[in-house]
């Protein structure tokens, strides 16, 4: 019999060897139940100090989510076909470290879209140009009326996966990144 512990790092193994980044999603709404487990995975993540500087806004309009899926040129495109857009946002001034805690809740959004079969993928939004200089996150605070205090970090575009992809196989992942001890020391301590 496997202990309950085992039991649980099993799943987890599982959902973070299976999961992968999807972009093309079946034309199917995501049961509200699903998107409050979504958003109750975004409020349980970690953050420093608690001080929880993250924000999200919940986009389900699919009109909506084809102007954001514009407001960068590259890589936002399959947002406009996905059921439900989660941008995540995080004021600066509570947290000087928002980046790291904004990137952590988009994180647990993955997670939680993987463990309820949803396939999700990550949006870079900071640091990204709309057009002609402009930053994306102007065009996405005008979209979505966003207070001047809060920084976009990313969208998650989620939806009922339309694609499937096969784990990375474990002979790929860069385990030469891995140092024991000491950095460049690949030695595993017994």
């Amino acid at each position: 019999m496997i202990p309950a512990t085992m039991k649980g790092a099993i799943m987890f193994h599982s959902l973070i060897r299976n999961r992968r980044s999807i972009r093309r999603y079946e034309d199917r709404p995501i049961e509200a139940e699903k998107i409050d487990l979504l958003l109750e995975a975004a409020l349980r993540a970690p953050s420093s100090n608690n001080r929880q500087p993250w924000e999200f806004v919940v986009v389900t309009d699919n009109a909506l989510l084809v102007q954001l899926s514009s407001a960068k040129p590259h890589g936002a495109g399959f947002l406009k076909d996905a059921a439900l857009g989660i941008v995540v946002c995080a004021d600066p001034g509570k947290c000087d470290v928002w980046v790291e805690d904004a990137s952590i809740a988009a994180t647990f959004i993955h997670l939680a879209a993987a463990s309820l079969g949803l396939g999700s993928c990550w949006i870079q939004i900071r640091k990204r140009e709309y057009a002609g200089g402009r930053p994306a996150r102007e065009r996405v605070a005008e979209l979505l009326g966003l207070p001047d205090n809060l920084e976009v970090e990313a969208f998650i575009a989620v939806g009922y996966p339309a694609e499937e992809k096969a784990p990375h196989p474990q002979e790929d992942l860069p385990v030469e990144k891995l140092s024991y001890n000491r950095y460049g020391n690949q030695t595993k301590p017994v």
